[in-house]
């Protein structure tokens, strides 16, 4: 299996890809992660093809969200915006999780810090305790150190990493 590329990555960030990682790889039911800043903007995701080998042990393998880690970040982010809306309507506090069961999945959204959410993407026979058990975890470990500056470092390494891979590999002629 291929790790992500952290090289000149903070060891904060790259603690975060490796909780993430693991996530994906000892959870079995995930299909895809993001984690999305409180203005809806992808900082993290789980790597479909990065985690390739954990999941085809458990299930076959099957994208996320039209197979983007960005249309799972607007989902994570809409849902997230829904709920903190219906809370301050209904004047409940703030919004800790919420879990939507699909025919053929799930979606959970977990608040981390400072508006930041955790969404994960699961299979229909996922275990939605289990998932949420392990998200919490995450949350736990990540929350504390997901800054503002961690969340420009994450954005830009993001950035940095789709203009890499949309930059031609050869020259036609």
């Amino acid at each position: 299996m291929t790790a992500p590329s952290t090289f000149g990555l903070s060891s904060e960030a790259r603690n975060l890809h490796w909780l993430l990682t693991n996530l994906v790889e000892e959870v079995p039911g995930i299909r895809s992660v993001a984690v999305v800043s409180s203005d809806g903007l992808l900082l993290l995701s789980s790597d479909p093809g990065r985690n390739e080998e954990a999941r085809q042990v458990r299930e076959t393998p099957r994208a996320g969200p039209r197979g983007s880690a960005a249309d799972l970040a607007t989902v994570v982010s809409g849902v997230g915006s829904l709920t903190v809306g219906a809370a301050r309507l209904m004047d409940f506090g703030t919004v800790k999780h919420t879990m939507v069961a699909m025919d053929e999945g799930s979606l959970f959204v977990m608040s981390i810090s400072d508006g930041s959410l955790l969404g994960v993407h699961g299979s229909a026979e996922c275990d939605m305790s289990v998932i949420a058990y392990h998200m919490a975890l995450f949350v736990g470990r990540a929350g504390h150190v997901l800054t503002p500056e961690l969340r420009t470092e994450l954005r830009k390494s993001l950035e940095s990493e789709s203009s890499e891979s949309s930059q031609p590999t050869g020259s036609a002629r």
